[in-house]
């Protein structure tokens, strides 16, 4: 019988693996195209916060507004309190419960910027059923160092309501506001004709707020409070037939940086630059 013949082993090369990886040209462009992408996308982003705040800082207009005409409803058609200092920006309101609002904030560490009890026990606080959050507009985070050094994440209110509108307390002579002497001061919700047309609470500048009490005088050249310019460059407004407006700022000098000393009051109005202005001034009261 023959031997069977020896087999050879033949040993075969394993295939080369495939790998598959970017080059660096195609990883230039896709970082290329992701940043072209964010630079699109981030803007319409921020432009889509600032619509959403909008909606709630108008949404918190109504609910103030809703709390001043049930307080009228309960007081014989007279409107809320409504305390100041005089134009020359050298007092503020006085401290009483029986105004709409308590607290005088600053950038200081006083309590008042923090105590939620100076709005919630005001004359306003009961009928806007002590929801302090309504006081304030959720784009308003401003602080100052100092107050971010206690550990603050805001101030209590970014509102402030028509100086105009409601009484002024010793501010009132003879039935008017010594600030505003040519104008009517409204102390009743009927006494005001043309509703849609008067504003009543408005966003404030965080450097102008201080009290509750917006001044603006029209025959003046200049602004002796200043409005917010929160929302994409535009304010919030309430108006004492109910309905809310988003204003957008035509006048570059309004639009003040939101943060401490950033209103640079009183903010003198530039040549031919009166329209922001003029605007408030039209919805803040009638000549009497």
């Amino acid at each position: 019988m023959r031997e069977p013949a020896e087999y050879s082993v033949v040993r075969l090369a394993p295939k080369a693996r495939r790998v598959n990886a970017f080059t660096l040209i195609e990883l230039l462009v896709v970082i290329a195209i992701i940043a072209i992408l964010a630079g699109l996308i981030l803007p319409a982003l921020a432009t889509a916060k600032g619509r959403a705040t909008a909606v709630v800082c108008q949404s918190n207009l109504r609910q103030l507004t809703l709390a001043w005409f049930i307080y009228a409803g309960d007081h014989d058609d007279r409107l809320p309190y409504n305390l100041g200092g005089q134009g020359s920006g050298t007092n503020v309101a006085p401290k009483t419960n029986i105004n709409w609002v308590n607290n005088v904030m600053s950038w200081g560490t006083e309590p008042d910027n923090t105590n939620t009890a100076l709005i919630t026990e005001a004359s306003l606080g009961s009928y806007a059923n002590r929801n302090v959050r309504i006081y304030k507009c959720p784009s308003d985070r401003v602080l100052s160092d100092a107050q971010r050094k206690l550990g603050w994440t805001e101030r209590t209110r970014s509102y402030s309501m028509n100086a105009m509108v409601g009484h002024a307390g010793s501010l009132i002579k003879y039935g008017w506001n010594i600030n505003n002497p040519d104008y009517k001061q409204f102390f009743t919700l009927t006494s005001i004709r043309t509703p849609e047309q008067i504003f009543v609470f408005l966003d404030e500048h965080p450097d102008s707020i201080n009290d509750g009490y917006f001044l603006n005088v029209p025959d003046q050249s200049y602004w002796v409070d200043l409005p917010g310019s929160y929302h994409n460059g535009a304010g919030s407004f309430s108006f004492a037939d109910g309905h809310t407006e988003l204003h957008k700022w035509m006048d570059a000098k309004t639009l003040r940086p939101a943060k401490p000393d950033g209103a640079e009051l009183p903010l003198s109005l530039l040549p031919g630059a009166r329209s922001d202005y003029d605007w408030v001034s039209e919805r803040t009261s009638v000549e009497r």
